[in-house]
């Protein structure tokens, strides 16, 4: 038997889960399947949908496609490990499938973030310099703004996993969670993670601020824009291209700080297991709901294309 607190060569890594209760284990199985289930088809159901349909040919639905692909792919990277665990009583994970996890995790939420904020770009353009949207919006501006967010994404994640990843870490090697985490993995470091959380603190709290700021800052001139329309129905027609980002927006961001400025409690990991659970696997199957179901051009695309098929 490994004496806690031991220190040596770590090669695999044992997820904890949500619970360690049997009896919960097929419940959460179904529950989750069909949670990313719903997630792959209403995701991938919209790529198609954008990129088959010649109404939806605008950078608005570019945007959005490229979004829809994204969540799909960030839930992929936790979802089907946990479905498998479930279902196994050895729940490991080999260091290298656990630093894989944990970087594509951390890159494709911080591509969000940046996306959700070139979304709120593009919104603002659509509405305070309409005659201009076409050649601001241009294909390649489209392009580079997606492609950049991606490499963002990918920088900050590279870091923060190199940094993780350079630490020696203790036996037993439990992460208390369902998926490596930076903060579950860190939590077995033998070495000292002052550097890593600085680097926490400081490059994910900024990415948040100047992601969160960029959205505010879009939506106040757009407001502005929108106040000086002197008709109701075209204040309404133009704020309501908004709605469905600025929901996905304020449930994305909302989870997340929700998680970091949260009051302390004595169950402090089971709490943060539930806002993993709602921003890794949740946001993701309702970002399909929330664009499609208020936006008349995607429903209408929509209809043509069943009545198509």
């Amino acid at each position: 038997m490994v004496e806690e607190n031991q220190t040596g060569q770590v090669t695999e890594l044992t997820l904890v889960g949500l619970t360690d209760n049997p009896r919960l284990q097929a419940p959460l199985f179904v529950l989750f399947f069909l949670i990313y289930a719903t997630t792959l088809a209403g995701n991938l159901g919209m790529v198609v949908l954008i990129r088959s349909s010649g109404q939806l040919q605008t950078p608005m639905y570019f945007f959005l496609s490229s979004l829809s692909l994204l969540d799909a792919c960030y839930s992929t990277v936790v979802a089907p490990r946990t479905l498998v665990n479930f279902l196994t009583e050895k729940k490991t994970i080999s260091l290298a499938g656990c630093a894989a996890q944990m970087f594509f995790f951390i890159a494709f939420g911080t591509t969000e973030c940046f996306l959700l904020a070139a979304m709120a770009y593009d919104r603002y353009v659509a509405i305070c310099s309409p005659l201009l949207y076409t050649a601001i919006m241009s294909r390649w501006v489209c392009i580079l703004l997606v492609a950049g967010s991606y490499v963002l994404g990918l920088l900050h994640s590279l870091v923060h996993t190199n940094f993780t990843f350079s630490l020696s870490f203790c036996q037993p090697a439990e992460v208390n969670h369902f998926y490596c985490g930076i903060m579950p993995v860190l939590a077995l470091s033998c070495s000292d993670t002052h550097i890593n959380r600085c680097l926490i603190f400081g490059l994910a709290g900024l990415v948040e601020m100047v992601t969160i700021l960029a959205v505010l800052v879009s939506y106040a001139f757009i407001l502005s824009a929108i106040s000086k329309i002197n008709s109701a129905k075209g204040r309404h027609k133009a704020f309501s291209t908004c709605t469905s980002h600025l929901a996905g927006v304020t449930i994305f961001h909302g989870s997340i700080l929700a998680l970091n400025f949260r009051p302390s409690s004595s169950d402090v990991l089971n709490t943060d297991k539930i806002f993993a659970v709602f921003y890794s696997l949740v946001v993701p199957m309702l970002n399909p709901l929330i664009y499609s179901l208020r936006n008349r051009d995607v429903r209408n695309a929509l209809k043509e294309f069943v009545m198509w098929k």
